[in-house]
């Protein structure tokens, strides 16, 4: 089974969940366990959230989400029209799981977030939820792509997976 759609979003914070809820409502018609829904739909959350404030400035009203399911994985990108990430190194954080290959644009260096702080975890929240994620500038022009990819389970009886 392989199913995309991508969606051209303003940069207002009612956008985040409406790209939320097409997500969760793909998952669930798609036959996809719950439990890696939410996880999905939270990533996607955060992603959102950073391209509405961080993502452009006043002439840059837009960004783009686009979700891919191929097969057993789901790969989600949202790309802004922002200032794009800061030249720093960093690996990926989780052995076992793909290094960004030295020829690749750096991604953030996030600090973490203080205990109280009502902002700052979503790059890590993002980490945390799926599978891979995957930080880089946007080629020959300004913005930031942030993907991430997430190993599908599904439900017992899938109705997309039976026709």
């Amino acid at each position: 089974m392989s199913i995309w759609w991508s969606l051209h979003l303003r940069r207002e914070a009612a956008s985040v969940p409406l790209a939320r809820r097409l997500l969760l409502g793909t998952m669930e018609t798609a036959g996809v366990d719950p439990d890696v829904s939410h996880d999905l739909s939270v990533a996607l959350s955060e992603a959102c959230a950073n391209a509405v404030e961080h993502g452009g400035d006043a002439a840059t009203e837009d960004y783009r989400v686009t979700a891919f399911i191929n097969g057993d994985t789901c790969r989600i990108e949202v790309t802004d029209s922002g200032p794009g990430f800061r030249e720093r190194a960093r690996r990926s954080k989780r052995p076992g799981r793909s290094a960004l290959p030295d020829h690749a644009p750096p991604p953030p260096m996030a600090a973490p977030a203080p205990a109280q702080a009502e902002h700052g975890r979503g790059l890590f929240l993002i980490e945390a939820l799926t599978d891979h994620v995957r930080y880089r500038n946007r080629t020959g022009r300004r913005g930031a792509v942030v993907s991430f990819d997430k190993i599908l389970k599904w439900k017992e009886e899938v109705p997309l997976m039976a026709s």
